[in-house]
């Protein structure tokens, strides 16, 4: 076995942070910003000098490949590299470092590899320049429609399109990932559940199921001061009824279960009128489907009126629970257990590149534990010892899948 030198790799993750650093030490690194872009030139710096092939697709997506010596499709790595506003150093980065980092080992121990490598860096994973997230993943996948994606406008004003063609990172589209004998993303648990038990790493069997509703309730405004309460039809206190009402329900169906009352927008917000309209969301995850179609029924459920106010509940999106590849995943435990670091089977309930790559490549991904469970801000950290051990269960899972693929060891798609 070999292991990955963590020194460096807590060289890399410093060196990459200060990309968009943020004075609180944090990360500012939106997707294809003047810090995405310094960031994208270093890493490509970065697979150069270690011999790799930079090849880049019409999404801006970086392909960075180490050849084998087989003609072979490659084996996956990789994550992206835009951040959240003011998120933190670790959430996406890591999973292309600890990917470079795992090359960079096999190279410093004359390793040749029968089959190519390739890191890929995603862009737009995060979303928060210009929606949606997993944008470019999305579109590779057919998840998402280039044409619409392309017209997605930040708070500039700017389109994806625009930004693209100035980036000077627009390639073709016959350089899009299209075959590949595995994806394995390394990440952040972005949660608290692995530093709970006190668990090393995360094996991750795939992502939760979720459905977003927006509940939008109708009432009438009038003086605050001079409306009797049993004469009101104010919409505030019926969306306090109704939130009561779903936690209290949607709490009963099953103990996994999570949901997030995430938005709530009142008008005409002026604290002397009583309100409109109240819109507010619900956010809920889980894998098991039919747990999400009793979720569903119950928000279908609510009555059309209360109070005299209009209840309207309106689907906004979805989506099924994605299951990795299960040979792929108990490769990575086997990887874990033979390093003697402890891990723990799980679900994601963030969103990753890998659920739509899992479409077409056979996939999984590999959780490092989350200090305090916080990510997508400026605290956002993990010990850079947890990161080493991620980034030895990483390169262990690829030399393994190396040395099966190459002898012609083969697997269906779970």
């Amino acid at each position: 076995m070999y292991k990955c030198n963590s020194s460096r790799l807590q060289e890399s993750i410093e060196q990459f942070s200060q990309f968009g650093a943020t004075v609180n030490g944090g990360v500012t690194r939106l997707s294809l910003s003047k810090e995405d872009l310094l960031a994208r030139d270093y890493f490509c710096e970065c697979c150069k000098a270690l011999g790799m092939e930079i090849v880049i697709d019409d999404m801006a997506n970086i392909y960075a490949i180490l050849p084998g010596k087989k003609d072979f499709p490659p084996i996956v790595m990789g994550s992206h590299l835009d951040s959240v506003e003011k998120g933190g150093k670790f959430d996406g980065v890591l999973g292309v470092l600890t990917a470079l980092e795992a090359i960079k080992t096999l190279k410093e121990n004359d390793i040749e590899l029968d089959i190519p490598l390739m890191i890929v860096n995603f862009t737009n994973e995060e979303g928060a320049r210009f929606d949606p997230a997993m944008m470019s993943s999305g579109v590779i996948s057919s998840k998402f429609n280039k044409d619409k994606m392309m017209q997605s406008v930040d708070k500039n004003g700017i389109t994806f399109k625009k930004a693209l063609q100035a980036s000077g990172y627009e390639g073709e589209q016959e350089n899009r990932l299209t075959e590949a004998l595995a994806y394995i993303e390394l990440h952040i648990e972005q949660g608290p559940v692995l530093e709970a038990k006190q668990l090393e790493i995360g094996v991750v069997e795939g992502v939760l199921g979720m459905i977003c509703y927006e509940i939008t309730i109708t009432g009438e405004s009038n003086h605050a001061g001079t409306t009797p309460m049993s004469m009101r039809k104010d919409p505030m206190i019926v969306a306090s009824r109704i939130m009561t009402y779903l936690h209290e329900q949607l709490g009963k169906v099953d103990d996994e279960l999570v949901y997030t009352f995430g938005r709530m927008n009142v008008s005409p917000n002026i604290h002397t009128v009583i309100p409109n309209k109240v819109v507010f969301t619900i956010d809920s995850r889980h894998q098991d489907p039919q747990v999400m179609q009793k979720v569903e029924d119950i928000l279908k459920g609510l009555p059309l009126e209360i109070k005299g106010c209009r209840i309207q509940p309106l689907k906004l999106w979805g989506r099924d629970t994605v299951f990795f590849d299960k040979f792929i995943c108990d490769e990575v435990e086997k990887s874990c257990q033979n390093f003697g670091y402890s891990s723990h089977r799980m679900f994601s309930g963030a969103g990753h590149d890998a659920q739509y790559i899992a479409s077409f490549i056979p996939s999984a991904m590999i959780f490092v534990p989350s200090i305090a469970g916080k990510s997508h801000c400026e605290e956002e950290e993990t010990t850079f010892e947890d990161c080493a051990k991620g980034a030895d269960v990483l390169l262990e899972t690829v030399l393994t899948l190396q040395t099966k693929f190459s002898v012609g060891e083969s697997y269906t798609l779970n």
